[in-house]
């Protein structure tokens, strides 16, 4: 397939910049409903009991860094840690600037630069005075927005909101952004609603926002996300699998997890690297419905969507989102998908 197939135009306007003022009030649209738009909230009314909801539990930490060189400021985003013990790769811009050796200070703390990589990626070793290495990111990082939003560092509105109510493993340097519609009190609701949560952990990497540059997809270097599923996730799934009951990944990232663990139709327990990467023509082995939000032209997220609910099916949903003012991206509105049937 050529990636021009994932092509489609989207107005500027429609790209959320902030989110809504209160989570669950963004909207909520509903393909196996006639399209039928409705807030957040009232997800509710369409889950069943018995359902098994399954959450990325990975933490947004402050992977976002500004150093000086010369006079010239450059952006540090970590993506993920490498083999090496407070080292991590990270993409650097303008990274040209950068050489091997170079070191940064803040404060008593120290960065440096032990190598280079292609599309601008370094590794960066932290040598730190008596603190772990989230503990000076919380200090001196800064919240690792999309590019699209400027907004200044250490925002409140993006401390609190791009993050979800239920993070704990620290890790992602991006918002698993599905789950950022649940609140505290619709967590509640849907437990009383006797219907299972499960956590599963990927943290999200930087890669999720480099695009894909190949026109034959299938050519696209994936980039690789740790991900960890627990015995006892795997036994549950696995359980309402045998009973039928629906299994509903919350965001791309679960998603993501649940395949890769996954073969015969049964889910493992585990840790690794996962690189999947899901285009039309992939059989989903766990996964029934996904909740998720309006992605990237020419994304491989948008490809995953493809996949799930069908190429022409996604194709219109998107238009009639476009045509009705949903807001897109990561602070933007949501959907319900079904996997198609073949």
């Amino acid at each position: 397939m050529k990636l021009s197939d994932f092509d489609f135009d989207l107005p500027s306007e429609l790209i959320a910049y902030e989110p809504v003022a209160q989570r669950d009030q963004s909207n909520l649209i509903l393909p196996f409903d006639n399209n039928k738009i409705v807030k957040f909230a009232n997800i509710i009314d369409y889950l069943h009991p018995g359902d098994v909801m399954v959450f990325n539990d990975s933490r947004v930490i402050n992977s976002k860094l500004t150093l000086e060189k010369s006079g010239t400021k450059i952006n540090i985003n970590l993506n993920k840690p490498s083999l090496t013990q407070n080292s991590w790769h990270a993409f650097a811009k303008p990274a040209r600037k950068l050489i091997i050796g170079d070191e940064f200070e803040f404060d008593n703390h120290k960065l440096i630069v032990t190598d280079k990589f292609e599309f601008g990626e370094v590794e960066i070793n932290f040598v730190l005075n008596g603190i772990e290495i989230f503990t000076f990111l919380d200090q001196y990082g800064q919240v690792p927005l999309p590019l699209y939003i400027k907004r200044p560092p250490k925002n409140e509105l993006d401390i609190h909101r791009y993050q979800t109510v239920y993070s704990r493993e620290k890790g992602s340097v991006a918002a698993p952004t599905a789950g950022l519609h649940f609140t505290c009190e619709l967590l509640e609701k849907i437990k009383a609603k006797n219907i299972t949560i499960q956590f599963i952990t990927l943290h999200v990497g930087g890669g999720t926002f480099l695009p894909v540059k190949t026109e034959n997809i299938q050519e696209h270097k994936m980039h690789s996300e740790y991900s960890h599923i627990s015995p006892l996730v795997a036994e549950t799934i696995n359980k309402a699998k045998s009973e039928n009951r629906r299994i509903i990944s919350v965001g791309t990232t679960a998603l993501r997890s649940l395949e890769s663990f996954s073969r015969d139709r049964k889910l493992y327990h585990g840790a690794k690297e996962t690189d999947i990467f899901i285009t039309p023509g992939y059989k989903f082995q766990i996964v029934d419905s996904l909740i998720t939000n309006f992605h990237l032209p020419k994304s491989t997220l948008f490809m995953l969507v493809c996949a799930f609910s069908g190429m022409e099916e996604m194709k219109n949903l998107y238009k009639y989102a476009i045509d009705n003012k949903m807001r897109f991206f990561s602070y933007g509105d949501a959907m319900l998908l079904h996997k198609k049937v073949y």
